[in-house]
């Protein structure tokens, strides 16, 4: 028997009904339409309303609580969840008593979540029970609203048309029990026959572990993975709504990009530090510990193998993908420092504290510059903890930006000398460039105007137009598709 463990992402899932015509159907008929599992996000946008937008940061239903001086703000934020669910379904559902049952789950979570939060408020206001301590418990329950949500919503749309899916329900709600994730996920799948019953699986899974403590938001890749290695899938895949492809096709040009084909963990771990997640470093830890090979897949072109990652798989002599992150400069500079400790792991104390994600470093003799991902305000309370700590420092924080050429091993291929000449022609000067000793990857930092005009250039001169090694390995017969663009 082949099985397939398979994840689906929060925008894809919004567009179900399409999905079953590409994934879930398609052409399937009988036995072909089992033997898969499914783990699913919520739907697009429903957990930035149920705890923060994961990219502006406004404020969610969670948020909104932990920072609550009253009720109503986070009251209504949740009536605003609720109400966005039962639309999301609406439209996804055509059955008058499909829409009816799920508008009834809707509200049996909804209202659940409001009264175990009135109840925790009511606690807290007691001196001997203190908010902060139960903040990630919440945070995890409100999470699991939406993944629990999704799961359901497509069960039935399956039922409807023909198919036998199970809903699996991971959050634990009204569970008293406490398994650990191995636990948790062995007994939700005792008893499924995946030879004739399609798992709809909630990638959210609440256990002793605690996922969001370690993963955040990452949980969902996290528990698909765990799920393969546990039921020894044959493949992992993981459905996106494009192609992994080496650039922006509203950057570079639809006609212009390249579908990856084949790549390794390296190249998906470089992705995942610039924000651009093919799969969480940690899942792929599980994936390749399992021996469980993966696939990244676009889920509206089932037609298309798509991209295939493997500690093997990686193609030298190629320049693999370019792409580019706003980052901040933050630079510590202290004619002191020369020779003296403490500077490096101060800073990073700091910028551990205050959740700010560190894509990359350069030093020197006295200066430290972290090229950092987050919110100004973060950075701005890393600066002012830094700035206590060494006083004599001239500390600069700087909007910019940082464009990477990734491959699986660019040795060889004269990157930084023919990213220099191409920026040169377009009349770019780099603020920084730098490549570490493996050759995975080459990280220029440019004004962040400049970054859309920098990823082009990079692109023509390193990918366009060059020979693919996949191919040519390929005899020329099966060239890498072109990428298709997301709707």
């Amino acid at each position: 028997m082949t099985l397939t463990v398979e994840k689906i992402g929060g925008t894809s899932m919004s567009r179900a009904n399409e999905l079953l015509d590409t994934l879930f159907i398609g052409q399937r008929t009988g036995a072909d339409l089992y033997n898969r599992v499914f783990v699913v996000s919520a739907f697009g946008g429903i957990t930035n309303l149920l705890l923060e937008h994961k990219k502006t940061g406004q404020s969610g239903v969670y948020a909104l609580f932990a920072d609550a001086d009253n009720d109503s703000g986070w009251m209504d934020a949740l009536n605003a969840v609720a109400s966005e669910m039962i639309r999301v379904h609406g439209e996804i559902l055509s059955d008058g008593g499909d829409r009816e049952r799920a508008d009834a789950f809707v509200r049996d979570r909804v209202e659940g979540a409001r009264a175990c939060m009135i109840d925790l408020q009511r606690l807290c206001s007691y001196g001997h029970f203190r908010i902060e301590s139960q903040l990630m418990t919440l945070r995890e329950l409100l999470s699991g609203l939406g993944e629990a949500h999704s799961a359901f919503v497509t069960t039935l749309l399956l039922n409807r048309n023909g198919v036998n899916a199970r809903f699996i329900d991971l959050t634990g709600w009204r569970d008293d029990n406490q398994p650990d994730l191995a636990e948790r996920l062995t007994s939700a799948m005792s008893d499924v026959d995946v030879s004739r019953d399609l798992p709809i699986v909630t990638g959210y899974a609440q256990c002793r572990e605690g996922l969001m403590s370690e993963y955040d938001r990452g949980y969902t890749e996290v528990v698909f993975a765990h799920l393969a290695a546990s039921m020894q899938a044959s493949e992992a895949i993981i459905h996106k709504e494009f192609h992994l492809s080496s650039a922006d096709p509203k950057i570079v040009g639809l006609e212009n990009v390249r579908q990856i084909g084949k790549t390794n963990y390296d190249v998906a771990d470089q992705l995942s530090n610039l924000g651009m997640e093919a799969i969480h470093p940690n899942a792929a830890k599980i994936l390749r510990q399992a021996h469980v090979p993966l696939r990244v897949m676009n889920a509206f072109d089932p037609g298309n193998p798509g991209t295939f990652i493997g500690p093997d798989a990686g193609v030298k002599g190629r320049v693999e993908m370019v792409t580019g992150l706003g980052v901040y400069a933050f630079e510590v500079f202290e004619p002191d420092m020369v020779g003296a400790k403490g500077y490096d792991a101060a800073i990073l104390e700091a910028l551990t504290r205050h959740k700010v994600w560190i894509v990359s470093k350069t030093s020197n003799a006295n200066c430290i510059t972290h090229w950092l991902n987050g919110s100004l305000k973060s950075i701005r309370r890393v600066e002012r903890d830094v700035a206590a700590k060494f006083p004599n420092a001239d500390i600069t924080t700087r909007n910019l930006a940082l464009v990477s050429a990734i491959g699986s091993d660019m040795g060889g291929l004269s990157v930084m000398r023919r990213a220099l000449q191409a920026l040169e022609e377009v009349k770019i000067t780099p603020i920084a460039m730098q490549q570490g000793a493996r050759r995975v990857d080459t990280q220029i930092i440019v004004e962040k105007e400049h970054m859309e005009a920098t990823i082009k250039a990079l692109h023509a001169a390193l990918i366009e137009g060059q020979a693919d090694p996949l191919e040519l390995a390929d005899g020329g017969t099966s060239a890498a598709p072109r990428a298709i663009a997301a709707e």
